[in-house]
């Protein structure tokens, strides 16, 4: 069984972005992040790159990583709090531990596209 399958396909990966951003966008550290973010463009495009990483049909065809993140000053403190929002959020949806550490590894090599070290945090979280 691949990954996407044991997230429950296309709804299994519509469900986890949905809860995935509430628990972000609840989180005090991460929510100023996306205080000016078209949430329902994020979420489409959180649904194909998450289903693309699981091994899904889903195509990503978004901006790379490296450009939708460049001057957002993420820092790998807030970058290990998204991954462990996600892995947290499969969890709570049923993924089991195995899946769960491909996304996991899978999301760590994506962390220089993200996190830009030369950016201090800056007051609110962003």
């Amino acid at each position: 069984m691949s990954a996407y399958d044991a997230v429950g396909g296309s709804g299994g990966v519509r469900a986890a972005v949905a809860v995935f951003y509430q628990r972000v966008l609840d989180d005090p550290d991460l929510g100023g992040w996306f205080g000016d973010v078209d949430l329902a463009r994020l979420k489409a495009h959180q649904r194909a790159f998450l289903g693309h990483a699981l091994g899904g049909p889903e195509l990503f065809g978004g901006r790379g990583l490296a450009d939708a993140h460049a001057g957002l000053g993420i820092t790998d403190a807030a970058f290990d709090a998204v991954v462990e929002h996600l892995v947290l959020t499969l969890h709570d949806l049923g993924v089991e531990g195995a899946t769960l550490a491909t996304v996991r590894a899978f999301l760590e090599t994506r962390r220089a596209d993200v996190v830009e070290l030369s950016c201090p945090p800056a007051p609110g979280g962003r």
